[in-house]
């Protein structure tokens, strides 16, 4: 029999924290008991490496009714209704069962939003993986996408817009952040919270069995050669159970059977038990015999901490049981009563008629130590941002290089993935993949609710309080360019072991950078996920914070969209003239380096921008609204045309500059709009009132784009070339 501190080291908990447990229990813990804190202290659910620097984020408004703390963030969006969204990663079960590791992670964030009573109305997802001349990376891009359509499609819910890009560091550690909206009465609102002396404690839905057992564990070390001997922890769903349990569940909150949910995902019912006691400041005793089972015989620790999918922890009122059950009973689900809420704070674990566990909630959903890691600027930092691209000649062929762009793997068209997913499902979507946010209608205020997800490593690793600003404002520029009010965000951390000096300094920054964005453009953090530990033989992936922005259009029909829409347009350039190569996508592209430093972000300009935007899409004086982000101008003119099926002809704003930093150079602030010209005076007039410049570029129409500076040619492509280049790419590779 292996002795307590063996047991202890393969759970991952040090000395210190040991000796933290043995002060909570004032005792010896057993072996279930490390098995409980050891998930709960995880990294990936207790947020020691990272709580601390969280705090820097604003979390308050006046559209916020829920903030970080529980399953997902609640905003406000009028007439007594409400946006439910989160974020969460499932990298790790990635990299290791692409299918099932993303479908799981689709299902958990799911679980996460109807948990708090609002009906899931739109997935969108945030992917990273190696280049794709890689047959491992094929495998594994085709398994994820794959496996979000898999789970996605089968429990009806939209999936409605993503990002995806390529770089080598993802090669065998790739990133799959969810997230998932729903909307809800105000009203029907219930949290994970266990209250009530004597309420009886029910868990819901799939048996428990085997699977993910140690996922969080797995979740929170880096990866390794060896790490395929961890597939037993990645969880494996079953997404028709999943929507069974969605109507199961959104009935019995409507109907008023509940007082507390909470799904059990990581740690799964370790963590339900006792985070729902520690929120409400109660206890809970429950019988792990009542625990339906898939396998026989399985022990207390397995049983508390295997991460099986599809379940639901409900606290209910005893007199509320019966009609509780008529319901599962309905939906063909299991119910079992596991035991009752008590007065104290402890959470009571029996088998077989004796104690395995008696934990005090707090001390084990909130009580992991706060570690304060050293930070270090790491050695390439100075190197890379004192590169100058400047330095290096200018490309001889601007057609060459715009189609080379277009036909990149991370700026082709995503068409071959998003057609694998179900986007118009519940026919509420307004806007889908492809535009730079989606769209949905809520049919029962009238208004409707964009959405985003949005960032960018390179920029993160070149400069990570940039890279954060950055992300922030990508997500929330293109809800502005569709018109949309921006009411809070959820962010997905991505970062390697922060244990080391050089990964916690990238991540310090960021987060700084985050925080000094949301400020600016008062937008509220509303939950999100930290996922470290994203490295494989001690190589780290890029600092990779990903920001999902959720806003509100007050009308449907007024959204902003891509695409040129009639000869004659004139095209506009709103916004800032800070430019960079550094981190670009043509430096990537066409001299496969990545180096540099991306352009510096006035945030008063950024704010000015977006708000423009929404007002001259909101009064109708734009018939397209695109921001400018990867590959610059030109790129971002391509993809206009492309839209609409429309070419233009444009004119460089006049400048000093070298004609690729301005075609191609990436920079913030910066969105092309086209008007009629009858509504060119008003549209100037409002852009100068609003401190915001504008260029008149030049005029949409014809089959051709082509880009002049002082009339002379840079770039003259038809549309067909440009789609060539454009759709091709994955179908090609992948079929």
């Amino acid at each position: 029999m292996p002795d307590q501190e063996e047991i202890r080291r393969k759970l991952g908990l040090s000395d210190s924290e040991y000796e933290l447990i043995k002060e909570h229990l004032r005792r010896e813990p057993n072996v279930t008991e490390l098995n409980m804190y050891s998930v709960m202290w995880s990294e990936h659910c207790s947020y020691k490496h990272s709580r601390s620097s969280l705090e820097l984020f604003p979390t308050s408004g006046p559209r916020v009714v829920q903030g970080p703390g529980e399953n997902a963030g609640v905003v406000d969006i009028g007439d007594g209704f409400a946006a439910v969204f989160k974020i969460e990663s499932h990298n790790h079960p990635s990299a290791i069962e692409p299918y099932q590791g993303a479908a799981t992670g689709v299902g958990g964030i799911l679980r996460d939003i109807f948990t708090m009573g609002a009906r899931p109305v739109a997935f969108l997802n945030s992917l990273r993986f190696g280049e794709l001349n890689s047959a491992a990376c094929r495998y594994l891009f085709d398994g994820v996408v794959a496996g979000i359509g898999g789970y996605g499609n089968c429990v009806g819910v939209p999936t409605v817009a993503g990002e995806i890009y390529f770089e080598p560091c993802y090669e065998r550690n790739p990133l799959v952040n969810a997230m998932c909206v729903g909307v809800m009465p105000l009203e029907r609102l219930v949290l994970g919270k266990a209250g009530g002396k004597g309420n009886l404690v029910v868990l819901a839905g799939s048996k428990t069995g085997r699977d993910g057992i140690g996922g969080v564990t797995f979740a929170s070390e880096e990866l390794s050669s060896d790490s395929e001997k961890d597939r037993p922890a990645v969880q494996v769903g079953d997404p028709f159970l999943g929507k069974l349990l969605i109507e199961a569940t959104l009935e019995a909150v409507e109907n008023g059977l509940v007082t507390g949910v909470q799904d059990l995902g990581g740690a799964g019912l370790t963590c339900a038990l006792t985070e729902t006691a520690s929120r409400a400041g109660s206890g809970i005793e429950v019988e792990l015999d009542r625990v339906p089972l898939r396998e026989a015989e399985m022990p207390a620790a397995e049983i508390l901490v295997s991460e099986s999918q599809e379940r639901m922890l409900f606290i209910v009122e005893p007199e509320k049981l019966e009609p509780l059950q008529e319901v599962f009973k309905h939906w063909e689900l299991d119910l079992a009563v596991l035991g009752r809420v008590t007065e104290g704070r402890e959470v009571v674990v029996r088998q077989g008629g004796e104690i395995v566990a008696a934990v005090p909630a707090e001390s084990i959903a909130g009580g992991a130590p706060c570690y304060y890691p050293q930070s270090r600027e790491p050695a390439y930092y100075k190197e890379l941002a004192a590169f100058e691209p400047l330095t290096l000649p200018p490309p001889k062929d601007y057609n060459r290089v715009l189609l080379e762009l277009l036909g990149s793997f991370d700026l082709a068209s995503k068409e071959w993935v998003w057609r694998r997913y179900d986007h118009m499902v519940r026919t509420s979507t307004v806007q889908g993949p492809g535009g730079d946010a989606a769209v949905i209608r809520v049919r029962e205020t009238g208004r409707a609710l964009a959405m985003s997800v949005d960032g960018n490593g390179r920029y993160c690793y070149l400069d990570p309080y940039r890279g954060g600003m950055l992300a922030v404002c990508e997500a929330t520029r293109n809800l502005s360019c569709c018109g949309a009010e921006p009411v809070g965000i959820t962010d997905c951390l991505n970062f390697g072991n922060p244990e080391k000096p050089e990964v916690f300094w990238q991540f310090e920054e960021a987060v700084k950078g985050m925080a000094a964005a949301c400020e600016a453009l008062n937008v509220p953090v509303v939950g999100g996920n930290v996922s470290f530990y994203n490295e494989v033989d001690k190589e780290a992936i890029y600092p990779t914070p990903v920001v999902g922005a959720v806003g509100l259009l007050e009308c449907p029909e007024q959204q902003g969209k891509v695409a040129f829409k009639d000869e004659g347009d004139l095209v506009l350039l709103l916004g800032g003239n800070e430019l960079s190569l550094g981190g670009s996508q043509l430096l990537k592209s066409a001299c496969g380096k990545v180096a540099g430093r991306p352009a510096a972000v006035d945030l008063e300009l950024e704010k000015r921008v977006q708000d423009l935007s929404r007002r001259l899409v909101r009064e109708k004086l734009v018939e397209s609204a695109h921001d400018l982000s990867e590959g610059g101008l030109a790129v971002a003119l391509a993809e206009c045309c492309l839209q609409g099926n429309l070419g233009a002809v444009v004119d460089l704003p006049v400048s000093d500059r070298r004609e690729d930093l301005v075609l191609f150079g990436e920079g913030p602030s910066r969105i092309v709009v086209s008007v009629k010209p009858e509504k060119l005076a008003e549209t100037a007039a409002l852009a100068k009132a609003g401190g915001v410049d504008l260029f008149e570029l030049g005029t949409a129409g014809g089959g051709i784009l082509k880009i002049n500076s002082s009339s002379k040619p840079l770039i003259s492509l038809t549309l067909d070339e440009m789609k060539q280049a454009f759709e091709g790419v994955f179908k090609w590779i992948m079929e």
